[in-house]
């Protein structure tokens, strides 16, 4: 998830950690606070999936933005 988040150029600080992670939970299409889900979305879609990768990229980016 760490090169993800650098990729999207996204720094997480106490002051972002639940924007980064709501934002996380919600491209994954997981409820916020279901994080075993959430591992496990990321782990099928997005580190076996190029393409799912650079979306949630793109996502954390423009939330940042």
């Amino acid at each position: 998830m760490k090169d993800i988040l650098e990729d999207a150029g996204v720094e997480v600080t106490p002051a972002n950690k639940k924007q980064v992670d709501r934002i996380i939970h919600q491209a994954m299409g997981v409820e916020y606070k279901d994080c075993p889900s959430t591992w496990k979305a990321i782990k099928q879609q997005v580190l076996s999936d190029e393409q799912k990768r650079q979306e949630l990229v793109n996502k954390l980016r423009d939330a940042a933005a």
